[in-house]
């Protein structure tokens, strides 16, 4: 119990022209009652304030690690800096907006001290809408926890379609070494595959309470595409991207027949949902337009 407890926590702030917000989040961090703490700031090139914000907080906290990058090397490859720059045996990104409860990171360390098993531990997260109302969601099923594989693959999938997460296993406390062995891809829905290739990796824990807040935000998938700098025609066609991956990260491991088959068959039904939706929501869209066209010739 107490090498967990006692055990060095890396928290890595990953950051672009978000001088003027971070100070809420850095001072969350701070105020951890977790005392074994280092917080990692990689700045992707900022060109506003942030850099000056950052290195006035590494000059007066030890505790601080600062790295900034002289160009911009995307989203995800900062992303990772974090990761590869922090030497905690435990570490947890946070967003430039977020914030987190004081007793976050120690009561994530209770759950590993109590299951050696697992690779990561989330929590119930509260998110802020455009709308300014905060909505939080429940997870109380436990077959993130299982052992199979297979098991917490097919449950990981079977929530992605959630308006709502229902946990989010990017913004948890991860054992780092794990976590750094998973190979990404920038591309769209990137995070939903590195959450598949995590529920493959191990069992997760969970804390049934709220412990952080999130921004809840929308952009269309051109958007997503252009922030990612990634080419702009995959916004057409993430699904069939995503469960591509998710197939090749399956066949990455060692499974039995049977198990296969079962993972694979998780595979489709995500693309399949997905294909749905998109043909509601483009149902629709027509519909809306031949409301408007039958409406402009009446009048």
């Amino acid at each position: 119990m107490s090498s967990v407890s006692d055990a060095l926590v890396s928290v890595g702030l990953p950051v672009r022209n978000g001088g003027d917000r971070i100070g809420d989040v850095v001072q969350s961090v701070f105020a951890q009652d977790h005392e074994n703490l280092e917080l990692v700031i990689s700045d992707n090139a900022s060109t506003d304030n942030t850099e000056e914000v950052c290195r006035e907080l590494a000059e007066s906290h030890c505790r601080v690690v600062y790295h900034r990058h002289p160009v911009d090397v995307g989203v995800l490859d900062n992303y990772l800096s974090v990761l590869r720059l922090a030497t905690g045996t435990f570490f947890r990104w946070v967003g430039d907006d977020d914030w987190l409860a004081p007793h976050c990171i120690s009561r994530s360390l209770a759950a590993f001290a109590a299951d050696d098993r697992l690779v990561l531990v989330t929590h119930r997260m509260d998110y802020l809408t455009p709308a300014g109302m905060i909505r939080s969601n429940r997870y109380s099923d436990a077959a993130l926890g299982s052992s199979d594989p297979v098991t917490r693959f097919a449950a990981l999938l079977g929530m992605l379609n959630e308006n709502l997460p229902v946990v989010d296993p990017l913004y948890s406390l991860f054992r780092r070494e794990p976590v750094l062995r998973i190979d990404r891809r920038n591309m769209l829905r990137e995070d939903e595959v590195f959450a598949a290739k995590l529920a493959l990796a191990g069992p997760w824990g969970h804390v049934p309470e709220v412990l952080g807040q999130r921004n809840l935000t929308h952009a269309t998938p051109i958007a997503l595409a252009r922030k990612l700098g990634v080419p702009s025609w995959q916004a057409h066609c993430a699904t069939t991207l995503e469960c591509r991956e998710m197939l090749r990260a399956l066949a990455d491991h060692d499974l039995a027949p049977e198990q296969r088959r079962t993972a694979r068959l998780a595979v489709a039904r995500l693309y399949a949902r997905r294909q749905q939706d998109l043909l509601v929501r483009v149902g629709r869209k027509l519909g809306r337009t031949l409301c408007e066209s039958t409406d402009r010739r009446h009048r």
